[in-house]
């Protein structure tokens, strides 16, 4: 490999290695902060990794996903039951099968596996989805996500139904979470710089054509919809072994909406968008959640607060004014560092 190369795969990879940069530097800044802040930081690095697996199918695809908070779910349910103590499974499920009752895998095994079964599930669901395109595509991903809501929901020998299942291993800390969100970036990235993302993209800027020019559109998109499934698995089941809880109502149109609200804001179209979107709305949501509580005016005995719901209300016009005013996100749908990498952003 020549130093021309080597310098240039360098400069091709300045996006990565900046993402990188500054989740390990929200992560050390974290450490320093107090217990509530080390756990909003936290929440926000396990939402990186959600809102990544989001963009990977819906930034490079360009078709609108509803899924993802779905997939979440399965990931976090598979990592609990493999995971959790058989003493606390044989307390909130019952009637388990006894291989599952006593299966107590590692806890970092819990995130792999729960992201393997979200891939084999998008896989299979995936097939007559991928077929589809624009408001149909929409629908079908956003029934996808209910059904996984109501199945769960109700599949109360293996899930618990409606019931918060309790005793998950708690491992989920600082480090560990800025550990996965720099893998979710790794992977993204990587993703992204492949053939097959370079075609998905190119017929999500015209998919006629591209379909002219010989590409097998609906695969490309099964592509991408599998791995996103994985790294939604993954973002899921840091999510519950974060809590310590799990249950189904957390997993259904809150986040759902958050995700995406996340990932358009930032910019749906690069992977930086998807991480700079999940961290501005995470500030925002804190700060309007700060204000929801009331926030006390020094020397005055005054409390300053808003009635609640005003966080969301907030939330949904700061979604309206970015697709008005800026449609492709703060970033404009640009890799930062982009023109140092000699791109500008994505292709």
């Amino acid at each position: 490999m020549t130093g021309a190369t080597l310098h240039g795969m360098l400069l091709r990879c300045a996006p990565l290695f900046a993402l990188v940069a500054l989740i390990v530097a929200i992560t050390l800044l974290a450490g320093m902060a107090d217990a509530v802040t080390v756990r909003r930081v936290i929440l926000s690095l396990v939402n990186v990794v959600a809102v990544i697996g989001l963009y990977i199918f819906m930034g490079n695809s360009g078709v609108l996903n509803f899924s993802s908070v779905g997939f979440m779910a399965i990931g976090a349910y598979v990592a609990a039951l493999l995971t959790m103590p058989a003493n606390a499974k044989g307390m909130f499920l019952p009637d388990l099968p006894g291989w599952l009752m006593a299966a107590e895998l590692p806890a970092l095994a819990g995130p792999f596996l729960g992201g393997a079964v979200c891939a084999a599930v998008a896989l299979v669901v995936g097939l007559p989805i991928m077929r589809l395109s624009g408001i149909a595509a929409a629908i079908a991903t956003f029934s996808l996500m209910f059904i996984c809501y109501i199945v769960l929901g109700n599949w109360t020998s293996l899930t618990g139904g409606q019931i918060s299942l309790m005793g998950l291993k708690s491992y989920v800390g600082l480090w560990t979470a800025c550990g996965f969100a720099v893998g979710a970036i790794a992977i993204a990235f990587a993703y992204q710089e492949t053939r097959w993302a370079l075609a998905l993209r190119a017929s999500r800027e015209d998919p006629v054509a591209a379909a002219a020019c010989g590409l097998r559109v609906a695969a490309l998109r099964l592509g991408a919809f599998v791995l996103g499934a994985f790294v939604c698995g993954v973002g899921g089941a840091l999510y519950g072994h974060f809590q310590g809880t799990l249950r189904v109502e957390s997993f259904y149109l809150d986040p759902t909406f958050l995700l995406v609200t996340m990932l358009v804001v930032g910019g749906m179209r690069s992977l930086t968008g998807a991480v700079v979107g999940c961290l501005v709305i995470s500030l925002l949501t804190e700060l309007l959640r700060l204000v929801e509580v009331g926030v006390p005016v020094p020397g005055t005995g005054i409390t300053l607060g808003t009635a609640a719901g005003f966080g969301d209300v907030v939330l949904a016009a700061l979604m309206l004014l970015i697709l008005i005013f800026r449609p492709n996100g703060i970033t404009g749908g640009r890799e930062v560092l982009g023109k140092l990498a000699g791109s500008g952003g994505q292709k």
